[in-house]
């Protein structure tokens, strides 16, 4: 052996020497140790978060096992957040010569985890406050969603145990009442299999649960299933009480193939589905709506600027199958893009891969040929106005051969109409020459026709039922204002609302009626000049006033083809509120100031576009005034009290 490899050698040997009386002087010490985090830990949960971390007993087990007993958490003037009687467990020695801490098993055996809120105090708000980051220096950092994600789930995957046994762990939750109590009586975590039992009760239900399956957290795999013990479908706790939604599924899998990170960017692939679920809420539709079977092959990617899901992701609801993408990017702007692909596909398969109850109205209705279809969705947050929304459909041979329950030919015909208010049938509207209010297209006053137009949707005979721009701008506003203030709906839209649909407020009715509205558009089941004439027949123009015919009496007992320019004006400014009519005008019965202004400029609007000409404003000075039954609802009075008018002129489409 020469010098050098005997340098070597003593060297290796030192280390090893060290490294043992490391090992053995952390071994005798340990148990101080072990105190000592354990009194910190105390101090903090008291200082930090007012609260009392109290420990029975702790000991070590073996050379990496901690045994504790009786281990509670108690906010200052709240519930117990934690109580749990026996927990052990083991810490994984070798990675922690390269500062991982991993679980190597873990035993927990009676214990209790709840969360209350009594009023508005919770008994785990004070966890919820925001650290300061100590390496914050006021200028905010870029994050990088890449590494923040990986070692988020690398720590996580890390905290799941290889061996796992827990006996009767209890979660509470009680918000005002609203509880829900979920009682794992047993988890097993044995060679990758994972097993449990769990008992759910709320004040609604009880029910009987399952999660099993394959489990290696090591390798960054699972394949489980979520099942029912008992019979019937398993029912979603406390968001019925809480947000009155009402869920339930038969079962659901979730599949984890791949979680990688290479040269920047983190990749997750997988598999999930459920079959059966159901969704009742008030705001979704009036019934249960049914998914029978959804999928959802996916490819996640995270890098230092972007979160997203991949197109080479695959969704499938029944027997449409589309591919989305779906991203975040913060690398200048702020900028949110979708985009969705429908494959080519029968047209049959479609209708019949509707959730049920979503989409009542296409139930029985039947169609041959086929389509694909495209979204393409774009919106930079710091600059709105370059918002991108292109929604495309390719049809071939399609045809409807059959009608559901909404029958889109009998607007070509005679027909009794009956709009609903408030969940109430109103009285039937018949729609045809024997009623003696009903008005043909021809006899209806060309200025009411453009003023109604120009108000409500000017592009009507150029369009196909839609207005790409008028969803650009409703986009914007609603994003703006974080609500659905603005609709962006076409006289087309409003037909099919009036005459086959409800005013119910709920995504299936918005939703049927875009399905509608383009059936109805681009099939060439009715003329524009038919969907007008019906439209100007059947909306509401003041309070049960149906139809134009009805309307021209009531305001100015004339019939319609008699009404002045002005006239017509009023009657197409009232359109979105007819049952407010009476707020334009002021105490002595002509209009508010407001309204004259509002007339002025439409007038200006329609001269500009060239739908009036100069001649047509002749006799635009003589005032509107109001001789019909309509008359009584005005509030004249001697004495002027005017009111400012609310209506503004954002109400008006242009």
């Amino acid at each position: 052996m020469n010098k050098r490899k005997k340098n070597i050698f003593r060297i290796f040997i030192g280390i090893l020497i060290l490294l043992a009386i490391g090992i053995i002087l952390l071994f005798s010490f340990r148990e101080s140790l072990l105190k000592e985090a354990i009194a910190k830990v105390t101090a903090k949960m008291e200082r930090d978060y007012d609260a009392k971390l109290s420990i029975k007993t702790a000991e070590f087990d073996g050379l990496t096992g901690i045994k504790i007993t009786n281990i509670t958490l108690v906010p200052k003037n709240a519930d117990t957040l934690f109580d749990i009687q026996k927990l052990s467990t083991s810490i994984r020695f070798m990675p922690l010569f390269v500062g991982d801490i991993q679980i190597g098993t873990l035993f927990i055996e009676n214990g209790l985890v709840q969360l209350t809120k009594k009023g508005n105090r919770k008994n785990f708000s004070a966890f919820l406050k925001k650290e300061k980051n100590p390496t914050d220096s006021g200028e905010k950092q870029k994050r990088d969603y890449a590494d923040l994600a990986y070692k988020l789930i690398s720590k996580g995957l890390n905290l799941v145990p290889t061996d796992m046994e827990i006996k009767n762990l209890t979660f509470k939750l009680d918000d005002n009442g609203k509880k829900a109590k979920i009682n794992l009586q047993k988890l097993r975590l044995v060679d990758k299999q994972l097993e449990t039992s769990i008992d759910v009760q709320t004040n609604t239900f009880q029910q009987k649960w399952r999660i099993a399956g394959f489990a290696d957290p090591r390798n960054s795999k699972a394949d489980i299933a979520f099942t029912n013990r008992d019979t019937g479908a398993i029912k979603v706790p406390y968001f019925d009480e809480r947000f009155n939604l009402k869920s339930s599924f038969d079962s659901i899998r979730i599949k984890v193939d791949n979680i990688s990170k290479s040269r920047g960017v983190l990749n997750i692939d997988g598999t999930s589905s459920i079959t059966n679920l159901s969704v009742n809420h008030p705001k979704i539709a009036t019934k249960d709506v049914l998914f029978e079977k959804a999928a959802f092959d996916y490819h996640l990617v995270l890098d230092q600027n972007n979160i997203g899901i991949d197109s080479s992701s695959t969704a499938v609801l029944n027997k449409i199958k589309f591919h989305p993408y779906v991203n975040l990017n913060t690398e200048t702007d702020t900028i949110y893009a979708l985009k969705v692909a429908i494959p080519t596909m029968k047209a049959q398969d479609f209708i019949q891969s509707l959730p049920k109850g979503l989409f009542t109205h296409f139930e029985g209705m039947e169609a041959q040929g086929a389509f694909d279809y495209h979204l393409d969705f774009e919106f930079n947050k710091n600059k709105p106005k370059t918002l991108v929304f292109e929604s495309k459909i390719n049809k071939k041979d399609f045809k409807i051969t059959k009608y559901g329950e909404a029958d889109l030919n009998k607007i070509n015909g005679p027909f009794t109409y009956r709009a609903i208010e408030n969940d109430q049938l109103q009285r039937p509207v018949f729609v045809g020459e024997s009623n003696p209010n009903y008005t043909p297209l021809s006899e209806i006053s060309p200025y009411l026709r453009k003023s109604v137009l120009t108000t409500e949707d000017p592009s009507f005979f150029s369009h196909r039922g839609f207005i790409n721009e008028a969803f650009k701008q409703s986009i914007i506003k609603n994003i703006k204002t974080k609500k659905f203030s603005r609709g962006g709906s076409t006289i087309s839209m409003q037909l099919v609302k009036n005459v086959f649909l409800t005013r119910e407020k709920t995504l299936s009715r918005k939703l049927e009626e875009i399905l509608l509205v383009y059936i109805l558009e681009n099939n060439r089941i009715v003329s524009k000049e038919r969907m007008l004439e019906v439209y100007f027949n059947v909306i509401e123009w003041g309070p049960n006033i149906y139809g134009i015919g009805e309307a021209s009496q009531f305001y100015f007992q004339k019939h319609p083809s008699q009404l002045s320019l002005n006239e017509c004006l009023f009657l197409a400014s009232i359109v979105p509120s007819p049952k407010k009519f009476m707020w334009k005008f002021d105490n002595t019965g002509n209009l508010r100031n407001q309204g004259t202004v509002q007339q002025k400029y439409l007038t200006n609007l329609m001269l500009r576009r060239g739908v009036l000409t100069s001649e047509d404003t002749i006799f635009k000075s003589f005032p509107v005034q109001v001789t019909g039954r309509a008359r009584s609802f005005l509030r004249i009075t001697e004495k002027d009290t005017t009111i400012v008018d609310s209506l503004d002129l954002e109400e008006f489409n242009f």
